[in-house]
């Protein structure tokens, strides 16, 4: 089997779904969250270190949950479903490898017809209100993402490797899969194109990469 790897927000979807949850408790949460948000896809920031303080400020809740699963549905990368389509007619299996929140980016997913979600678990009580998130879930720190690519190469013993992302963490992946290749249509990252194998702005550009 092949394996292609794709981060979710900017990428597959043009949001970032934490920056969402953000806004939705009102603009000065928002422009706080981002700025945060922004340090750590630029590598400026430990992600650990994001991660608690950026959820400690939204607190958010089963309503602005769902919410933000729709925006993911909603800003869809255009050419994401078709694109995806033909990666597996090639004989691709595609992976989500995520730092956002695994039940917001489930419906995507679903619409995706992408099965394998590795993202980070979100917990909230029976009435709906944040409890707290899995801060030992490997996307919530520097070096997570190349650990899940590790065990997923271990689990599927893949001919082939390729992470598609815009962040700096995914760029860290690029020592451990065949093909590292940066995502800038939503956001440039001058880290991440300097740094990856091949750099693209329109997902179905895939096409004549991964063959």
């Amino acid at each position: 089997m092949k394996l292609i790897v794709f981060d979710c927000d900017s990428t597959l979807s043009s949001i970032e779904g934490i920056d969402e949850l953000a806004r939705a408790k009102g603009e000065e949460t928002f422009q706080e969250v981002e700025a945060l948000t922004n340090g750590a896809m630029n590598g400026d920031i430990p992600l650990d270190e994001v991660f608690a303080r950026r959820l400690a400020i939204i607190q958010p809740n089963v309503s602005t949950c769902k919410e933000v699963a729709q925006l993911y549905i909603d800003t869809i990368e255009p050419t994401a479903e078709q694109t995806l389509a033909e990666l597996r007619a090639r004989g691709w299996s595609v992976v989500i490898l995520s730092g956002g929140f695994k039940r917001l980016i489930e419906p995507l997913a679903e619409l995706l017809k992408i099965e394998r979600i590795e993202a980070v678990p979100l917990s909230l009580d029976d009435e709906g209100n944040y409890l707290s998130f899995d801060d030992t879930y490997p996307t919530t720190y520097n070096g997570g993402k190349p650990e899940i690519i590790r065990q997923l190469k271990a689990e599927f013993s893949p001919s082939q490797v390729i992470m598609v992302g815009d962040g700096a963490s995914d760029l860290e992946t690029k020592g451990d899969v065949d093909l590292f290749v940066g995502y800038g249509r939503y956001t440039e990252r001058a880290k991440v194109k300097a740094g990856a194998d091949s750099y693209i702005y329109s997902l179905d550009a895939l096409l004549e990469i991964a063959h």
